[in-house]
């Protein structure tokens, strides 16, 4: 996916609505390049097609610049199923809501969200995946 923001507004501006996809829940969380930090924004539960109506919700209450999707690898850097996964919902993202989409390396996301005592650890992930995307993309 893309590396580089094609900003409709200022890049200091601009907002990003953040996914931790997985097969049965996706963790949300909704970030601005100003403030800099990921807010979590809930979990949506539901599988395949189920899962696009809320996902519609979060980005009409949010109007996102653009979203980003963490990418999970295994330990090496090699890709396994859950990446080509997580790069078809990226791919999906774009095509149902034309909004540009970042991928972001989310190996540990979940196992550091939960270390750090995340009451909702898709949420909590998904806002480590947009924080390390704002550091990534300052």
């Amino acid at each position: 996916m893309n590396t580089a923001a094609t900003p409709s507004v200022a890049a200091s501006l601009q907002s990003f609505l953040a996914f931790d996809v997985g097969r049965k829940r996706t963790g949300v969380a909704f970030g601005t390049r100003m403030l800099g930090q990921a807010q979590p924004q809930g979990t949506i539960k539901g599988e395949g097609d189920a899962r696009w109506p809320q996902i519609a919700q979060h980005i009409q209450t949010w109007q996102p610049d653009a979203l980003v999707v963490g990418v999970p690898f295994h330990p090496d850097g090699a890709e396994h199923d859950n990446t080509r996964f997580a790069r078809r919902f990226a791919r999906q993202l774009q095509a149902r809501f034309g909004l540009q989409v970042f991928e972001v390396d989310e190996r540990y996301s979940t196992t550091e969200a939960l270390s750090q005592g995340a009451q909702d650890a898709d949420a909590a992930s998904a806002c480590i995946i947009l924080d390390q995307f704002f550091r990534m993309n300052p």
